[in-house]
């Protein structure tokens, strides 16, 4: 382990599933945390076997996906002797992240109360669909239900068509986000008091604590915001238009940009149109200026515009798909794409890292775990710290 990283010497357990919580630990893993990835018998975290395709192995790409830089070991928490383990590990750990329904970390013997009684220092984070408290409390949280009840999907899609999602998980990897910074900050707590804490998070508190410009919306105007299309609530001309062949997205989300953009297609009357004086007047008219435009567009190619714009100081460029935008040269000089030697499927792909720091940059040091990799391992290290009974086994 390579210790100039931010979370070098951090002890991070890992008993969360699927997407919110593996997602919070990967991230916290790839800042130099001792991830120990704590998984049930037998299948482990249920995302290594959830999704309907494969590559070699048995793990899914969603399980390779989340769970680089951690370490995993079986632990069953109705065996006495793993749980004995596992509470081995608690008083090791700084941190814990969990993300069931509230009340099943307690009925494990894992809930918050019981281990800050062994563990004070523990910072314990947890995730689920709608927090801890409040009448949804123990509804079960899917990132579908959370777009749904934050108001999310009322909000996008296109006008009069039927409900849509954003496909980017949003709640979920939401409110990984929203713990991890979370945890951080309980971290940050514990230097100048020597106390854990408990953080909690939810898929909708996330989708809509990150709703910040529908709600400006709604208590502006007093009115829900509906569906805009790929259109920008606060700015016009701001979105996605057709080209003689696709489509590309530009925004002219000021006054200097729009007459920019005017002298660009070659409509400087529109300047003194009232119904697009200002941005306000646009936002109002929006429909109505972006159907005068679109004609204009369909005469010229996308690169045509998007050169043309950029020219011009007009942000634009064209809608690339994720085989695109993966591949561009772009993604490849910030490192956006890692290849990671695997055990079994040889070597991955995996998305890089998001945030880059200069002085203490992340790596990758573990691939994704087989199930169980690490548990002598980390039983050793238990021993050898004089955590666990030298005779204990899984």
């Amino acid at each position: 382990m390579t210790g100039d990283q931010p979370l070098a010497g951090i002890r991070v357990l890992d008993v969360s599933q699927v997407m919110a919580g593996p997602f919070c630990c990967m991230l916290l893993g790839d800042m130099g945390a001792d991830v120990i990835k704590v998984e049930p018998p037998h299948v482990g975290d249920s995302s290594r076997r959830s999704m309907g395709f494969r590559l070699k192995g048995e793990d899914s790409p969603g399980f390779l996906a989340l769970n680089r830089n951690k370490r995993s070991i079986v632990l069953d928490l109705k065996d006495a002797a793993d749980r004995d383990t596992f509470y081995a590990l608690v008083d090791t750990a700084d941190v814990l992240v969990e993300n069931g329904r509230p009340g099943v970390a307690a009925r494990l013997g894992m809930g918050y109360e019981t281990l800050r009684a062994r563990n004070p220092r523990l910072i314990y984070a947890s995730i689920s669909g709608f927090g801890a408290s409040g009448p949804w409390a123990a509804r079960p949280g899917y990132d579908l239900i959370a777009q749904a009840m934050s108001g999310l999907i009322s909000a996008v899609g296109l006008p009069d068509a039927e409900p849509v999602k954003n496909t980017t998980p949003v709640g979920d990897l939401g409110s990984a986000l929203f713990a991890a910074y979370g945890i951080l900050s309980a971290l940050l707590v514990r230097e100048r008091t020597g106390e854990g804490q408990l953080v909690t998070a939810s898929l909708f508190e996330a989708a809509l604590g990150l709703s910040v410009w529908e709600t400006a919306e709604l208590w502006g105007t007093g009115k829900s915001p509906r569906p805009l299309g790929s259109a920008n609530r606060m700015s016009a001309p701001y979105q996605a238009v057709e080209a003689a062949d696709g489509w590309f997205v530009f925004a002219a989300a000021n006054q200097k940009l729009w007459l920019a953009l005017l002298g660009v297609i070659d409509r400087a009357e529109l300047a003194d149109d009232p119904r697009f004086v200002d941005n306000s007047a646009r936002v109002g008219n929006a429909r109505e200026l972006i159907e005068l435009l679109r004609p204009g567009f369909r005469a010229r190619t996308v690169a045509d515009w998007v050169d043309e714009l950029l020219a011009a100081g007009v942000p634009a460029g064209p809608i690339l798909d994720y085989a695109q935008s993966t591949t561009s040269e772009h993604a490849q000089a910030r490192a956006m794409v890692q290849d990671i030697p695997h055990p079994v499927e040889g070597s991955i792909k995996a998305l890089g890292f998001p945030v880059k720091l200069s002085a203490t940059p992340q790596q990758v040091r573990y691939p994704p775990p087989l199930l169980d990799e690490h548990g002598d391992e980390i039983r050793g290290e238990l021993r050898a710290a004089g955590r666990l009974a030298q005779g204990a086994t899984a």
